[in-house]
């Protein structure tokens, strides 16, 4: 997959994709967010790919959407503009595998909001965070009145959303924010580690595991209860299931195929 905006790189099962406009520290316009969706699209429906991490390199995560450009627009333009954010947060948020985001410096405005798309978060412990949008006459327009609530409780996502103020490291992983805090030069391989070990499980069960909870969010607990029971239900149907059970009463290593 070639782009402009972000690389991506394959490696024993691991889609590692990168922003890559280091010179406005990876500043989100429409053309990063197309960019994403393809990417996005393309990871979900690789068999080769069992885990994807999202970075912004060892400097910085993304330090909001691109000003100057968003500056320019109309209420027409924002509401058309909007949609290539919408669609690549969905599609990273609803992918079949796990996404973690790994994060260096300036995660902010859009950038945070990106973070908020994946499954897990592991951050340097030189990374802040914020939505500082209130600052410009604006709200956090890309998810982050949503999904922040959902994450870390309307209270204190009220708190960030109303003062636009940032937070460092330690205060996301008080928060719930970050699932992880790690030395700066070690976020990457931290991501990494954590995605061998979610390759290293059963790819069917990690989907439906997925699809309950993020399903579950939106559905009372009694259709949440109900659609967890036919995802369990269905995974006695795979050859995982007959596998990892087998393995267990062997006592040894399942071998998952993702079947």
């Amino acid at each position: 997959m070639a782009f402009e905006t972000i690389l991506v790189e394959i490696e024993e099962g691991i889609a590692t994709i990168t922003l890559n406009r280091r010179d406005v520290l990876n500043a989100l316009n429409s053309q990063v967010f197309t960019e994403l969706a393809e990417a996005a699209e393309n990871l979900a429906v690789d068999d080769s790919v069992r885990a994807v991490i999202i970075t912004g390199g060892d400097k910085v995560f993304a330090a909001g959407a691109d000003i100057k450009q968003m500056a320019l627009l109309g209420a027409v333009d924002v509401a058309i503009g909007l949609r290539p954010s919408k669609i690549a947060f969905e599609r990273l948020e609803n992918m079949p595998k796990p996404v973690i985001a790994a994060i260096n410096g300036y995660a902010l405005g859009g950038g945070c909001e990106l973070t908020l798309a994946a499954d897990v978060r592991v951050a340097a412990d030189n990374a802040q965070f914020g939505l500082p949008e209130i600052k410009l006459g604006i709200l956090p327009g890309g998810g982050g009145t949503q999904r922040l609530p959902r994450l870390i409780g309307a209270g204190k996502a009220k708190e960030l959303i109303f003062t636009g103020d940032l937070i460092n490291a330690e205060e996301a992983l008080r928060v719930g924010l970050v699932n992880k805090v790690v030395p700066a030069d070690q976020v990457l391989a931290e991501a990494k580690k954590m995605a061998k070990k979610f390759v290293s499980r059963g790819a069917v069960a990690l989907s439906l595991a997925k699809a309950c909870i993020n399903e579950g969010q939106r559905m009372d607990l009694e259709m949440g209860l109900e659609y967890e029971h036919k995802c369990f239900s269905l995974l006695f149907a795979t050859e995982d299931q007959k596998e990892g059970m087998k393995a267990f009463v062997e006592k040894r290593k399942p071998n998952f195929q993702g079947k």
